[in-house]
Formats: structure tokens, C-alpha cells, sequence
């Protein structure tokens, strides 16, 4: 069986030209894609290219990614800023015309916190930038691809849980099967007692009393639900198989195991038939909940 699950996570690793950045994405549960970017300032222009490249690799989930940039030793930059820098020279002024000190030397304003400034990335020219970006898309490149590997990982551990539950609303569907074949006999037999309880006011012939048996069996009759249990079953196992995205079907087929599952109950005039049924409609239930996690 192969499916591939919702459920991942991965990082990636990079450098150029002096900068070290790290990927991290997570993904989890979605009813479609949906990609969350957080990137440093300056990196927002490679969103479109990033969204681009999950498109290419999942069809479902909500993937979360962040970028987190390390420079190495030296290529930060140090600048002035010159508002901060015209503040303190005015404050300086003030208090030395006030107080009648000597005027704040220089060392003294640029020490003072905000007038110097870290960049994180120093400015680059159009193509050194265009290398950057292209060398920091082909490690997202390489972090979707592991998330892809986690996720398929995930799916086949999926596969596993998904196929037994398949197995086991097999197994009740045939068991369910077995007892509906007595239905018509119970019926009868629990007719004929209560006519034989009312038996000093009511009269009746053998032939009515096969009619009446009849028409309760007919309401009874549980076989068109259990074809289509089984036909349900033998679609599971060939989406299950299928190598592709089927997330969506799985959890569609799921609505339509409880609904046939829902009518065997209400059909049900035997106490154990009715309790294969429950246990049907619970097997089925973590069957649909499994089926939200595949992609």
C-alpha cells in the first residue's frame, strides 16, 4: 500500500558568499495547500518562487516554513543612524548648555544604543542578489524534498493502521452477512410466538402468517447494504494502492461506509446482528480519522 500523509517535518541547510541561512518546514493536516513563508526582511521577493516550488511537490496540507539567516564572521555591516545620531548630538547640546559640562565627545555618541546599527544583510547589487536568492530556492528545494520523504514515511506507517481497519470491516461485513441469513427464521419464530401469546382472540391461517413473515423479512433484508460494504471495501484497498493523492476520496468513502453501516443497524432484528453493526460503525469511524491525515 502507499499513501502519503499530511504529517512531516524537515530543515535544510545553505551558504553563499558568506551568508549561512537554515530551512525548517513543517507541515500538518489541510483540506487544501497552504503555504505560511516567514523570511527575513529583505527575502520577501522569493515567496512567489517558494510558493512555486510546493506547488510542484504537494497537493494538500498546511505547510509552515522559516527561513532563518546566520551571516558569517565579518559579513555584517555597520552603519550610522542618522537620525538617532542628530538626536543624540542635540540632547548632548542641551544638557552641556544647561549644566554648563563639556560637550560629549564623539566615542561617547556612538556608543550610546541605536546611533551604530547591524545589518543583517549588506546591500548587493541586482545579480549578486539573483545568485542569493537562486542559492536559498534550491535549499527550500531540498528541505520540500526531505519534507516529502518524512511524509511518505509518515503515509506508510498510515497504510498500515488503514489497511487493518480495511481488513476488519471486511471480516464484520462477512460476519453481518452470516447472521442476516437467520433474520427471516427469527422473524418467524417471534411472529408465531406472539400469535400464539394472543392466540384466545386472534385467529390466524399458516398462509397469512407466511405473508406477514414475508413482509417483515423483505424490511429486514440487509443484502443490498452488505453488497455495497463489500464493494466499498475492495475500492478502499485499490485507492489505498493507488500511489496517488487520494486523501479526499479516502475520506468521502469513509461518509459512505457509515451510511450503509447506519442502515444495517436500523434494519437490524436480531441483538447480535445490531452489535456487529456498532461494531462496524466504530471500525469505520478511526478508518475516516486515519483518512484525514493522507494527503
Amino acid at each position: 500500500m502507499s499513501l502519503v500523509s499530511m504529517t512531516g517535518f524537515s530543515d535544510g541547510h545553505g551558504a553563499h558568499d558568506g551568508l549561512r541561512w537554515r530551512w525548517e518546514a513543517k507541515s500538518v493536516n489541510g483540506r487544501s495547500l497552504e503555504l505560511r513563508l516567514r523570511t527575513p526582511p529583505g527575502l520577501d521577493g522569493i515567496e512567489p518562487a517558494a510558493r512555486a516550488l510546493a506547488a510542484e511537490r504537494f497537493r494538500r496540507g498546511n505547510i509552515q516554513v522559516t527561513l532563518t539567516l546566520e551571516p558569517q564572521e565579518g559579513a555584517r555591516g555597520l552603519r550610522v543612524d542618522p537620525a538617532a545620531l542628530a538626536a543624540a548630538v542635540r540632547i548632548a547640546q542641551e544638557v552641556a548648555s544647561e549644566t554648563g559640562l563639556a560637550p560629549a565627545r564623539v566615542d561617547g555618541l556612538l556608543a550610546l544604543k541605536g546611533v551604530i546599527v547591524q545589518d543583517e544583510v549588506l546591500p548587493l547589487d541586482p545579480r549578486a542578489r539573483a545568485d542569493r536568492d537562486a542559492a536559498i530556492l534550491g535549499s527550500l528545494a531540498a528541505a520540500f524534498d526531505a519534507l516529502i520523504r518524512a511524509r511518505g514515511n509518515e503515509g506508510a506507517k498510515l497504510a498500515s493502521v488503514m489497511g487493518g481497519l480495511v481488513d476488519e470491516i471486511d471480516r464484520l461485513t462477512r460476519e453481518a452477512a452470516a447472521l442476516s441469513a437467520a433474520q427471516p427464521a427469527q422473524l418467524r419464530d417471534k411472529l408465531a410466538a406472539q400469535l400464539k401469546e394472543l392466540a384466545a382472540s386472534v385467529s390466524i391461517s399458516a398462509d397469512r402468517l407466511a405473508q406477514e413473515v414475508a413482509l417483515l423479512a423483505v424490511k429486514a433484508d440487509i443484502r443490498e447494504e452488505l453488497d455495497r460494504l463489500g464493494a466499498h471495501v475492495q475500492e478502499a484497498r485499490s485507492l489505498m494502492a493507488s500511489g496517488t493523492a487520494v486523501g479526499r476520496k479516502l475520506d468521502f468513502l469513509a461518509q459512505e461506509f457509515n451510511r450503509e453501516a447506519n442502515t444495517l443497524c436500523s434494519k437490524s432484528t436480531d441483538i447480535a446482528l445490531t452489535r456487529v453493526g456498532l461494531a462496524l460503525k466504530a471500525t469505520i469511524d478511526q478508518f475516516r480519522e486515519q483518512a484525514q491525515n493522507v494527503e
